[in-house]
């Protein structure tokens, strides 16, 4: 019995260990994506002296409005 346990508990240490690993690299990944998104938008999308989170606000919404008209054109 006390080799399952201790099998148990090994496993759970690796299972920990692979979560945080995960946990770290979709930080970074997530981190890296969010830099690149706002340079683009800061470069190609904003508007004179816009902010890029106003822009990203701005292109949600226009794009929210745009869903809105497609579903009524399917009614």
């Amino acid at each position: 019995m006390m080799a399952k346990s201790k099998l148990i508990q090994a496993n759970q240490k690796v299972a920990k260990s692979v979560v945080e690993a995960h946990e770290k690299i979709t930080d970074k990944v997530v981190g890296a994506y969010t830099k690149i998104e706002d340079k683009f938008v800061d470069q190609y999308l904003t508007h004179d002296g816009e902010s890029i989170a106003d822009a990203k606000a701005r292109l949600k919404l226009a794009n929210e409005e745009r869903q809105a008209k497609l579903k009524d054109e399917k009614k």
